[in-house]
């Protein structure tokens, strides 16, 4: 009898043994998805950066041809100021900085149709220049937050799966689902084209 409880807890301990080790394999996941998710953050803010170091020079192209148009150039001045004064560090402060981004990409657009009035500016080389930079931008910006989007979601996959559940219980606690992009209110909505 004892040698047959001894023989049950030695297999036992040996299943254990070979269960944690082979759960053991995606121990360093986690904090490799974190850093991930943390770089990829990175690069959207870089993006984001990119794009406000852009807004000062364009404005002040805009300004020498429309000056008459300064409530559309203070609203670009201001959401760009706006977006420069937000930091995330919670999900919270993610939606507000979305929503300071939206803001800014709207006052951006509105800037645009101004600039459909002015033939010469539309010409103008600096401003062709700012503009086809700023076109670039929100292209890195939607790359930058699709990568984003992948790392938050191989990331959060892990903490909620086996075995990454059990370690992230076990070993990094503190660590929550990260917060994701999402659209913005009407973006499910075909825009309305009108050329009157």
């Amino acid at each position: 009898m004892a040698t047959s409880l001894w023989q049950r807890a030695t297999r036992a301990l040996l299943t254990l043994t070979l269960l944690l080790g082979l759960t053991g394999c995606g121990m360093n996941n986690i904090p490799t998805l974190d850093e991930q998710v943390k770089a990829s953050w990175g690069q959207v803010e870089n993006q984001y950066q990119r794009r406000a170091d852009l807004v000062p020079n364009l404005v002040a192209t805009v300004k020498g041809y429309a000056s008459h148009e300064q409530e559309t150039l203070k609203a670009v001045t201001d959401a760009r100021a706006r977006v420069g004064s937000l930091q995330v560090s919670d999900p919270a402060q993610l939606k507000e900085f979305e929503a300071a981004q939206n803001q800014l990409s709207g006052a951006l657009s509105r800037l645009m149709v101004v600039v459909e009035r002015y033939p010469d500016l539309k010409a103008d080389q600096q401003f062709l220049t700012l503009q086809a930079q700023l076109e670039g931008t929100e292209n890195r910006i939607s790359v930058a937050r699709r990568d984003y989007i992948e790392a938050v979601r191989q990331f959060n996959t892990e903490i909620r799966t086996f075995p990454g559940v059990i370690w992230s219980k076990l070993l990094y606690s503190d660590l929550e689902a990260k917060p994701t992009f999402s659209a913005k209110p009407g973006a499910d909505e075909a825009p309305k084209v009108s050329f009157q």
